[in-house]
């Protein structure tokens, strides 16, 4: 029988990933994730989208030792009836006393973080075409790949 996991185990699972990454705890991170999860990011970051728990969590450490980063969660919404959520934060760049706001989709897999997909309330990149996240199949996914009031 299949476990079947709740909406308030979905929030601890990701105040518990938040926590981790502050802590800049590597095995509570780990413990977070699916060991072949992604967390896909805007253009303009350097070797994105970041792929499996093992990578996602050193590169949260590198961000917590070499910027001083902490996050803060501002809102969660999880959904009643799918193994998804939905996340606004902030990330304190503590060392260069700047910060950067946005959301994040998460996507969960028996009971852990399969797929992360953040979207930063930042300019969009004037270099690109159509500003969206790096390496994440939009049409494999369904989205829509031209506004609907565009030239056929």
């Amino acid at each position: 029988m299949a476990t079947t996991y709740t909406p308030d185990y979905y929030d601890a699972l990701i105040r518990r990933y938040f926590d981790a990454c502050n802590a800049a705890d590597y095995q509570a991170l780990m413990d977070c994730f699916t060991p072949d999860a992604v967390h896909y990011f805007p253009a303009g970051l350097p070797e994105v989208p970041w792929r499996t728990a093992d990578t996602i969590s050193k590169k949260w450490i590198w961000c917590v030792e070499t910027l001083g980063s902490q996050w803060t969660i501002e809102r969660i919404l999880i959904s009643h009836d799918k193994p998804e959520a939905m996340i606004e934060w902030t990330h304190w760049k503590n060392k260069s006393g700047t910060a950067l706001r946005g959301a994040e989709w998460y996507d969960f897999e028996n009971g852990k973080i399969k797929e992360i997909r953040a979207y930063y309330a930042s300019p969009a990149d004037k270099g690109t075409p159509i500003n969206e996240l790096v390496d994440f199949d939009y049409k494999g996914r369904g989205y829509a790949l031209k506004s609907a009031g565009s030239a056929k």
